[in-house]
């Protein structure tokens, strides 16, 4: 009668094959762990994201920035840049920090320093951007303005540690004007805001006007009142307020807007006394990306973008996306994340990126103002795009947009 338990001949076999299983599962632990050993670990790149943000209104409701513009760029970037960084041990990392507007950054940046940041985006004031910029120099960081378009920061307050991937307002205003006087409306009429920023925006106006051969026939002030935005007796008051403050205007080919407040700007369009095509901060606008913009593979960068985010890339998150892309190639081109190697790349002639603009951007080696073309769009798609054809340049047509070599007020020291 059989016992029920196995023949004894069997009981060394199985002992011997238990024991050849677990020595296997040990020397392939160990060889596991050699190869770790022999892998060094990846190197680390840490971004950091300085911005300065509250809940902004807008004279639309479509057009309040969304909760995460500007990082949600840079946040894919960080992804793409990830992909080719796994293959070649490198691993890219994100550091976001809030502010307040206007509020004292310094703290906040020291903080950051002592996290070990050497690369930080700024979305922040020009005046907040000021403050940190020389205690950056002094701590061997590179920063990379994403939001700051302001024409001094790359003119009498350039620094050599600060690249801007933001557009100036002369460059957003030469793109704009350049595709007027291609399409020969050369009498403008300039309505601008009573704030700071609209007074800055229309000095940049004022200066394409006089760059490329167009006339201001007739500016006039907004004066910002105060008044309450997107009610109902809100909008039957411009519908009858704007046609008079239009009114009895010298001949004029184009109403430009000068209104970053976002005051009365969008009111604008299709409610001047005279019909007039609109442009500026409102109507045809120019900037440094369009929701709509699928040319030159620009396709990609949205469907990415689209499924990490659920929305359309704005331009803040495109020239947040270019510094993080930026640093990354850097980072490849000098196999590490030397702050001083990167900077030596981004700052010599073999540095130029892809930013799905038709051409490859490159750095203005006077004040590290990032070259690129300007897109010009309404709501629903993308008009054009500058330089235009025919505005030459000895070097670069890029140059025709913004302060060129020969008017730079930037020392770099």
């Amino acid at each position: 009668m059989g016992s029920g338990f196995p023949a004894e001949s069997t009981v060394p076999e199985t002992l011997a094959f238990l024991l050849g299983f677990f020595l296997l599962l040990v020397n392939a632990a160990n060889l596991r762990a050699q190869d770790a050993a022999a892998s060094p670990a990846p190197t680390e790149v840490s971004i950091g994201y300085l911005r300065a943000y509250e809940p902004q209104l807008a004279l639309s409701i479509l057009d309040v920035p969304p909760r995460d513009e500007g990082v949600a760029g840079a946040t894919v970037a960080i992804n793409d840049n990830n992909t080719t960084g796994k293959f070649l041990g490198q691993s890219f990392s994100l550091d976001v920090v809030e502010v307040k507007f206007e509020a004292d950054v310094v703290a906040t940046f020291k903080e950051m320093l002592a996290r070990g940041d050497k690369f930080v985006l700024t979305d922040i004031s020009a005046a907040q951007l000021l403050s940190i910029a020389d205690l950056a120099r002094e701590n061997g960081v590179l920063l990379f303005n994403v939001g700051a378009t302001d024409d001094v920061l790359r003119e009498e307050e350039c620094r050599p540690n600060v690249f801007h991937t933001a557009p100036t307002r002369s460059m957003l205003a030469d793109g704009l004007a350049q595709y007027l006087v291609w399409k020969q409306w050369r009498k403008w009429v300039l309505l601008y805001g009573s704030h700071e920023r609209d007074q800055l925006y229309a000095d940049a106006i004022r200066r394409a006007a006089t760059r490329f051969g167009a006339t201001i026939v007739e500016e006039r002030l907004y004066q910002d009142t105060g008044s309450a935005r997107r009610t109902d007796t809100g909008v039957i008051q411009v519908q009858r307020q704007m046609p008079v403050f239009t009114q009895n205007l010298p001949e004029h080919d184009v109403v430009i807007v000068a209104d970053e407040s976002e005051v009365f700007g969008s009111y604008v369009p299709y409610r001047t006394w005279t019909p007039r095509p609109v442009a500026g901060t409102a109507g045809l606008i120019p900037s440094s990306w369009h929701p709509a913009s699928e040319q030159w593979g620009g396709s990609q960068i949205q469907n990415r973008f689209s499924k990490a985010t659920g929305r359309r890339m704005l331009s803040k998150d495109m020239q947040a996306w270019t510094a993080v892309r930026i640093l990354g190639e850097a980072a490849t081109r000098t196999q590490g994340n030397d702050p001083k190697k990167i900077e030596a790349f981004m700052k010599s002639d073999d540095f130029s990126i892809a930013a799905f603009k038709g051409q490859k951007v490159t750095f203005r080696t006077w004040n590290w103002q990032l070259r690129q073309p300007i897109l010009l769009g309404d709501g629903r798609g993308v008009v054009s795009t500058s330089p235009q054809e025919g505005f030459l340049h000895q070097f670069s047509e890029l140059d025709t947009l913004g302060v060129d070599r020969p008017e730079t007020k930037c020392k770099l020291k």
